[in-house]
């Protein structure tokens, strides 16, 4: 399975440098990372990344075989992703949001409230997107969330059906 780490969103000057949209934290992250994996007319492309830095408020990557400006404007668009393994293991109670996507959610009850659709940020924690009968935004704290259980693709928490 291939984890999304971004998105290449435009072309820097004329030496083809591209532009990235980084969804790892802290963002710079992305360019411990190489090959890349690139989706390009419906097939996947591995390419490795010669040279990332931080360019004003973005983030700009220099690619093997890009090295003008037109060849890389055909990259504009691609999800930028890696195979799972190459991530680091997760630390113990310790997880990465494409492992939570999918896993139902089920409250101290027994009760079914749906399944993980998607995770964002807040200042203050994370919160988990279930979606269910409703959509429902779960804090992900230890407060709400008891117990991931990867194996069984559960998750339990602390959480009323009618919230």
């Amino acid at each position: 399975m291939n984890i999304t780490l971004g998105k290449i969103v435009g072309v820097f000057g004329v030496r083809g440098w591209v532009k990235v949209y980084s969804e790892t934290r802290p963002r710079e992250q992305i360019f411990k990372y190489s090959p890349w994996f690139i989706e390009i007319n419906g097939s996947v492309t591995e390419i490795d990344v010669l040279d990332g830095r931080s360019q004003g408020k973005g983030l700009i990557a220099r690619l093997k075989g890009y090295s003008d400006s037109n060849a890389a404007k055909q990259l504009i668009g691609a999800e930028i992703t890696i195979p799972q393994q190459m991530l680091p293991a997760a630390g113990i109670d310790e997880y990465y949001w494409s492992q939570l996507i999918g896993l139902s959610v089920v409250n101290i009850q027994g009760i079914e409230l749906g399944h993980v659709d998607s995770l964002f940020e807040t200042g203050a924690n994370d919160v988990l997107v279930v979606k269910g009968d409703k959509e429902r935004l779960i804090p992900f704290t230890e407060y709400a969330v008891l117990e991931i259980d990867l194996d069984s693709g559960k998750i339990t928490v602390d959480w009323d059906e009618d919230f």
